[in-house]
């Protein structure tokens, strides 16, 4: 699952993928601290010049560091429409940012999913590390290892096979696939940019102070669902069933934190999926290379249920380090394409 911007709609279409993929590997955002050293292609792969990577990715025109932002409350402690639809713009401008950004990083994510029973006890724990890396465009994650145990050689080789048929199919993609894909991932961005827009309108937003985080010291922003609010996207009809409290780094102006929990059933789509109220989704945030903020950590509270009779009941813990950039120059071919010594 690609990154998402911001928090309801984040917290919708993860679980949604939850549940619809019913637990299976999933791809998802990702933290912190990681070395600003470019590498070269990922372990196992040899190299060639012509990157499928981009070779820096666009960005269009700078944007100030440091926002204009007036957030000084009222005397009842609120903040007016008009303020938070300027911070949340300008929160979601460089989340967008940052997921152009994460395309030129590799990492790891290791997942852990509990299995739930019906008095919320542990029935079996699964565990997965995957490296993650795009090439030719498009977002692999690469299973390594499993309940933290290297994978066996079948299943290895499986994974090898799986990226493999993904290089080919980039390789040999035309033109006019690709400009229509790079359109449809336009259109996503600008998709999101709408919804931040309901998001400003959809709730009652209060500064309740600051905290550190991370040692960085952040706004701290509750937002409760405004019983007024008509969604113009079809999305954003969702927005009332959730609430948050979000937390904005002060001096970078990134989305730090969140925490997010759905208070009402939420239904999806035409397999009558549905979300259950309690649902709890926690994002934590931080700057990497001094460029870039990325996730670092997600955990989920998940209780949903799918055409009426399957029912899930998971909580689940994400984290993501080892950040690395790649080398512009650097190409990943499949190991068919080596010459062996």
């Amino acid at each position: 699952m690609r990154r998402l911007n911001l928090a309801p709609l984040f917290l919708l279409l993860f679980v949604g993928d939850v549940v619809v993929l019913g637990q299976q590997d999933q791809t998802s955002p990702a933290p912190a601290t990681q070395s600003s050293e470019p590498t070269a292609a990922p372990a196992g792969y040899p190299v060639d010049k012509a990157s499928p990577f981009p070779a820096s990715t666009p960005l269009g025109p700078p944007r100030p560091e440091n926002p204009k932002l007036d957030l000084t409350p009222d005397a009842n402690g609120a903040l007016s429409q008009e303020q938070m639809q300027q911070l949340f713009r300008v929160v979601a401008d460089k989340d967008i940012d940052n997921d152009k950004r994460l395309r030129d990083y590799t990492y790891i994510e290791r997942d852990v999913q509990n299995r739930l029973d019906g008095k919320g006890q542990v029935k079996s724990t699964e565990t997965r590390t995957y490296q993650v890396m795009e090439i030719y465009g498009e977002q692999i994650n690469r299973l390594i290892q499993k309940d933290d145990k290297p994978l066996s050689e079948k299943d290895a080789a499986k994974e090898e096979k799986k990226v493999q048929k993904i290089i080919d199919k980039r390789k040999n993609e035309s033109e006019s696939d690709r400009k229509k894909r790079e359109q449809k991932e336009e259109k996503d961005r600008e998709d999101g940019r709408k919804f931040v827009r309901e998001v400003a309108d959809a709730y009652n937003f209060k500064l309740v102070g600051t905290e550190l985080v991370g040692g960085r010291e952040a706004w701290v922003i509750d937002g409760e669902p405004r019983p007024d609010f008509v969604p113009h996207m079809k999305e954003a009809k969702f927005l009332s069933k959730f609430r948050g409290r979000v937390w904005v780094d002060k001096n970078d102006v990134q989305l730090a934190k969140m925490d997010i929990e759905v208070i009402d059933t939420v239904s999806l789509g035409w397999v009558l999926a549905r979300i259950h109220k309690g649902t709890h989704v926690m994002l934590e945030q931080a700057r990497v290379n001094d460029e870039v903020w990325l996730p670092r950590h997600l955990s989920f509270k998940l209780d949903a249920r799918i055409a009426l009779f399957k029912g899930y009941n998971v909580d689940g813990d994400q984290t993501f380090r080892d950040y690395k950039k790649f080398r512009t120059s650097t190409k990943i071919v499949g190991y068919g394409e080596v010459k062996q010594p």
